[in-house]
């Protein structure tokens, strides 16, 4: 017994208006970086990685183009081409607290805590100190320069969350 398809010539029939449903043909296109951001949150790193390189065939390889790949691939695991990328960032826009404050968390990630620190005050000067989550991150630096021993053995336990426009934090995991 076999299932009979439609009734039909095989061709759909054309929507009213020309168009899918819910979409304006007026608005204006989102943009690769900001597509790229809403798939970090959402957890889709490789598919944000994907967008922002479309972000800078389009745009160049700007500060933040750069700032976003390096954030992608510190969430992937990849932390030498993400210090890479953040510090030619960094070279770009000397200003981006954020981009000074993933470069700091891939240095407290790959045990270079003299040096995350030192970026991580870069980040809070730069920032004002106005951002809980780079205050949080110096202090963590700090506690782990003060008391290395002690922090050592914590350190598996830390993980990294997306805080704001690709800025993260080190917190412990529960």
């Amino acid at each position: 017994m076999g299932l009979a398809a439609g009734c039909s010539d095989g061709r759909l029939a054309p929507l009213e208006g020309g168009s899918a449903p819910g979409v304006d043909r007026r608005a204006d296109a989102v943009d690769g970086l900001t597509v790229g951001h809403r798939l970090m949150e959402a957890g889709e790193y490789e598919l944000a990685l994907q967008e922002f390189y479309s972000a800078g065939a389009e745009s160049g390889l700007t500060a933040d183009v750069l700032s976003a790949l390096g954030s992608a691939n510190l969430r992937l695991g990849r932390l030498g081409q993400a210090e890479r990328l953040l510090r030619r960032a960094i070279e770009q826009d000397e200003t981006d607290a954020a981009a000074w404050n993933n470069l700091g968390v891939v240095l407290m990630e790959t045990g270079e805590t003299g040096e995350a620190a030192r970026v991580f005050r870069t980040a809070f000067a730069l920032d004002s100190g106005e951002s809980a989550e780079i205050r949080e991150n110096l202090r963590t630096a700090l506690a782990r320069l003060e008391n290395p021993a002690d922090t050592a053995e914590k350190r598996e336990r830390y993980k990294l969350v997306r805080r704001g426009e690709g800025t993260y934090r080190i917190l412990s995991a529960p």
